[in-house]
């Protein structure tokens, strides 16, 4: 039932990387809070099978970090992509 709690944080903190971010334009408003919300849920459920239990400090510093880092690290990485994209696109059609 905890994992729910690893789901939910990677759902917000998804949410607030993707308001607080720059390019908010260039990516859809769910992808930032999905990604980290399985990110969560998948760490919190990894863990879990490798022996941790919910006792363990190990467990809890990884279910919010991992999203984090996820969601904040994805959302800059596909804005740059996408940015880059769209500039080499506008360069092969002749619009910039």
């Amino acid at each position: 039932m905890q994992i729910l709690l690893a789901v939910i944080y990677g759902a917000a903190i998804g949410a607030l990387a993707h308001f607080t971010m720059p390019g908010r334009d260039t990516r859809g408003a769910g992808l930032a809070p999905v990604a980290a919300a399985v990110a969560g849920g998948a760490i919190w459920t990894i863990l879990t099978w490798a022996g941790l239990g919910l006792e363990s400090p190990w467990l809890w510093i990884a279910g919010f970090v991992v999203p984090t880092v996820v969601a904040y690290g994805g959302v800059a990485a596909l804005t740059a992509a996408r940015n880059a994209h769209d500039a080499h696109e506008r360069r092969r059609l002749g619009i910039a």
